[in-house]
């Protein structure tokens, strides 16, 4: 098979990506991976690095705006909420940096491929789903914050995604969080949290693949940016039952393809 990782067909990619996640509130990353590996030939560790690299300046990017909807008061009353799940996350970034960069190429592969379906799952289920909140006493919630924490950075780190997937469900059903302080809460837990686990990549000499590819990872992360405000003009143009088991559907095809790499 010949790889081709030409720029302008980067700069689509990167595009694609970017829609997809605009018109479904989050990053988008779940679906940067399979094409990273399927479509521009990279192997599963470099993949999950540049997934991760691009993800972190998506969510750097993506801060400012999300501010400017949920107002820097609004999230410091609810401080005590991304205090907990860091607590459990940074540790859980580490764990699963570490993971990965010591798993065979065919094991990492086949867990990307799991991952992919809990993935399409998550979406599915807060997509779909009203999600109710348990009423938890305080002791218990701080465990399963941490817990749901370590679990979350653990895919994140894994996956080289900011985790927007699985934390603005876990915020809201824990935390009986407003979705749009949630979305906000997610990337000021996602973004340390990535921190720490490209930290990780970086001690092994992982971060090499970045600079060896630098410039097609600029230019597909300005298709990303450039094209999320599009995605963002697009939420409910095509309903939710609709849009998401297609894209739920398109996850569970990558996942299938990304196993057979094994």
């Amino acid at each position: 098979m010949t790889v081709t990782r030409s720029l302008p067909l980067a700069f689509v990619a990167g595009a694609a990506v970017g829609v997809l996640g605009g018109m479904i509130g989050l990053g988008g990353a779940e679906f940067r991976l399979p094409l990273l590996i399927g479509l521009f030939g990279f192997a599963a560790l470099a993949a999950v690095i540049l997934n991760k690299a691009m993800s972190l300046i998506v969510v750097v990017t993506a801060l400012p705006a999300r501010l400017a909807v949920a107002s820097f008061a609004e999230l410091a009353a609810h401080w005590s909420v991304a205090a907990n799940l860091l607590a459990g996350s940074l540790l859980g970034a580490w764990a699963g940096a570490s993971w990965a960069v010591r798993m065979r190429t065919a094991t990492l592969y086949r867990v990307l491929a799991a991952l992919m379906v809990v993935m399409a799952a998550a979406l599915v289920l807060t997509h779909t789903t009203a999600l109710g909140s348990p009423a938890l006493p305080d002791p218990a919630q701080a465990i399963a914050g941490v817990a749901a924490g370590f679990g979350i950075g653990v895919v994140a780190a894994i996956m080289g995604v900011a985790g927007g997937e699985l934390l603005i469900p876990t915020i809201v059903v824990l935390y009986s969080v407003d979705i749009r302080t949630a979305g906000s809460l997610s990337l000021l837990v996602s973004l340390p949290t990535m921190l720490v686990a490209f930290t990780r990549y970086s001690r092994d000499g992982g971060v090499a693949v970045l600079g060896a590819n630098l410039r097609f990872v600029a230019v597909m992360v300005v298709g990303s940016i450039a094209s999320a405000l599009l995605g963002g003009l697009l939420l409910g143009v095509i309903p939710d039952l609709v849009l998401i088991p297609i894209l739920a559907v398109v996850l569970l095809i990558s996942a299938c393809k990304m196993a057979r790499h094994s």
